[in-house]
Order: C-alpha cells, then structure tokens, then sequence
C-alpha cells in the first residue's frame, strides 16, 4: 500500500546554488537584492505587466493593492465568501467593509451575476479569487467594474501561469496579487507579488514598496537624498526568497505542465463517475487554461465527504478539505456583511474534497489514488 500525502513541496535542484550565491557572492541579504530584481523582471516580461512588485507574501501583495486603491473607513470591497481569510483581512485593516457574495457551482468562483445587487456607492473594488487556478469570468466582471468606476484587483494566488482567452490571470484588473507560498505551484516557502497593471499606479506602488519614502527615485539618480513622502510597509521580501523564487521560476513551465498533467488525469479517470451523478467535477469553459493548482472534488453530501475520506485515508491516501466560508465565521461576520443568499457556497463548502496533486506524484501513485476512489463508489 502507498502512503500518499496531500503535498509535497517541489525542489528543482538549484535552490542550493542561488541560495550560496546570495550570501557569498552578492552579500546582498536585505530586500531589493539582484535575486529580487531578477524575479521582478522574469515575472514582468512573462506575464506581460506594466510593474511588478516581490512581497513577503500574497497577503502583502493584496495589503499594498487596498494601500492603492486609497481605500477609507465606509468603503466596500465585493469578493467571494468561499476564500481564504488573506482575501479580506487586507481590506479589513485599511478600514473597508468586505461585502461577500456567492459563488458559481461549477467554477467554485465568484458569481458575476451577483455583482450588479451587490454595488452601493460605497464600492471602491471588486476581488475576484482565482481559486483552484481556474478563471472567473473576467469578460463579464470587467465591464460592470468599468461602467461603476470599481477598481479590479485579483487575488490570483492559486493562478500563477493560468490563463483566461490566451491571457494571464493577475493581469486583467488594475491589481493582481500572486502567492509563492509551500502550498502554491511555485513556491518560495513564502513570498508573493503584487502585479500593477495600471501604469498610473507605479510611483506609488515603488513609495510604498519602499516603506512610504522616495528611495526608488534617489537609486535611479533623480534625487540626491530620500525621505519620507507617503505611507508604506515593509513590504520587501529577503533576498534569500528571491534567490530560492528565481530557481523555481526558470522550471514554472514544466511544474506548471507537470501539474496540468496530473490534474487531466484525475478529471478523464473520475468523468464516469461524474456522469453517473455520482460526484462533481471542475468545470471550467473553453477559455479557460487552469494551471492545476487543486483537484476539488465533490461529494453528494457532507456525509459522503467524511465517509470517503476516512476510506481513502485508512489505505495510505491523505486528502484535505478547504474553506469555512467568511461570512459565518466569527470575524466575518465582524467586519464584513452579505449580499443576497450565499446558498451556493455554504453547499460546496460541505461537500469539497481535495485529492493529492504536486508534481513529484508517480504514474503508480496516481493510478493508486484513483483505483481507490474507485473502488469506494463500487462498495458504496
């Protein structure tokens, strides 16, 4: 029998090599090192944004996104209930009230036709999450954010190198944030970036970036002295995250194929099952080119949902749940408020099942993990 855990974080090989570089070579440890500038470039130039920005994480990407967008105390900000709490509690702290509308049931994504309800003259942004590394749908969010004046800032941290019509995703609003935490495709152990797509936003994303002082404009030699001209935070990562970023951005295509391999596999294996009305599956339109950061599965009931992963659990195969939705946990309900029923996400949060999905899964473990899937639905 396999013992199969839920995730395993990837290495590629050279993470050693740029790691010894950093400190022997560059002696550059501290934030803005040639590591982090490399990382920025390499994004900017595949992704095809106007700036990028290296963050400790993808909560600081989504924090310096709320600094940006001037948000104040009475704001609003629309985003999925079914999200992770790095989703709200950025917008929470710059003192905006998170407005949390459903999800749609076959992309676990944001509802767009929940948007128009959903705006007051209070909205300052709408935060569409990415999740599992499936697109919303941009061609539908985007116009009504236009024709409100609402700024777009995406939370595409499980969406690096997915697209949506042939375009990244993290790229289609003026903001996008991306995570390179242990759990995401690629990793940094933690890490982030906000991509500014908006070339207007620049000069103050580099102050922010920069603790709220002009230091990019005295490196360019613009100035002779910084100084203080605005808010910020700490919001540059060590240059050891760069360094171990960098050796797994130059393998991101092959990770990233590797994962789509797997996630392909699970879908065409389970599609029987799912068309038997036995389980449910992503279903993402033609558009759509998901990244395979999570294979969700869902069961008929929360019941099953236990019954199942018990079972696969007693034969080796580690499987994870996910999110509690926001607006019923404590703090949601805090700080944030509803807008019309959230009926969709309170079912799918019952029933979701997260299968094991990283790169270094064998042909043998894969074939494992379904045949015992399987064989649940056979006996059951």
């Amino acid at each position: 029998m396999f013992t199969i855990p839920f995730h395993k974080p990837h290495l590629v090989g050279t993470e050693l090599h740029y790691l010894t570089q950093a400190v022997l070579q560059d002696r550059h440890l501290g934030g803005g090192g040639p590591f982090t500038r490399r990382c920025q470039d390499w994004l900017a130039a595949k992704l095809g944004c106007a700036a990028v920005f290296l963050t400790p994480s993808g909560t600081a990407a989504l924090e310096m996104a709320a600094m940006l967008v001037d948000l104040a105390p009475g704001d609003e900000v629309i985003m999925p209930s079914f999200t992770y709490v790095s989703t709200a509690t950025p917008f929470v702290l710059a003192g905006a009230t998170p407005v949390f509308v459903d999800i749609r049931p076959d992309t676990l994504n944001l509802d767009e036709t929940c948007l128009e309800a959903a705006l007051t003259p209070r909205t300052k942004a709408i935060v569409p999450v990415h999740y599992g590394g499936g697109p919303c749908a941009l061609e539908s969010i985007c116009p009504v954010a236009a024709a409100h004046g609402v700024a777009i800032i995406e939370d595409a941290a499980h969406a690096f190198l997915a697209r949506h019509r042939q375009r990244f995703l993290g790229t289609w609003g003026a903001l996008g944030c991306l995570s390179f935490h242990a759990t995401k495709n690629i990793s940094a152990g933690e890490g982030g970036a906000l991509l500014v797509n908006d070339p207007a936003l620049i000069p103050r994303a580099e102050t922010l970036w920069e603790k709220g002082t002009d230091r990019s404009r005295q490196l360019r030699g613009e100035i002779e002295q910084y100084t203080w001209v605005d808010l910020g935070a700490s919001f540059a990562p060590g240059e050891l995250t760069g360094a171990l970023l960098f050796a797994q951005l130059e393998q991101a295509e092959e990770i990233t194929r590797r994962r789509r391999r797997i996630f392909q596999q699970y879908h065409q294996a389970l599609s029987p099952l799912q068309e038997i009305g036995r389980v449910g599956l992503p279903a993402w339109g033609p558009d759509a080119d998901p990244n395979g950061h999570l294979f969700p599965l869902l069961t008929r009931s929360s019941g099953e949902r236990t019954r199942l992963r018990e079972y696969l659990g007693q034969r080796g195969i580690a499987t994870a749940l996910h999110y509690l939705p926001l607006h019923s946990s404590p703090a949601g309900r805090r700080y944030g408020r509803t807008s019309g029923t959230l009926a969709v996400t309170e079912d799918i949060a019952g029933r979701l099942l997260r299968l094991p999905l990283y790169p270094d899964l064998t042909e043998a473990e894969i074939e494992y993990v379904m045949e015992t899937l399987t064989s649940f639905y056979d006996a059951f």
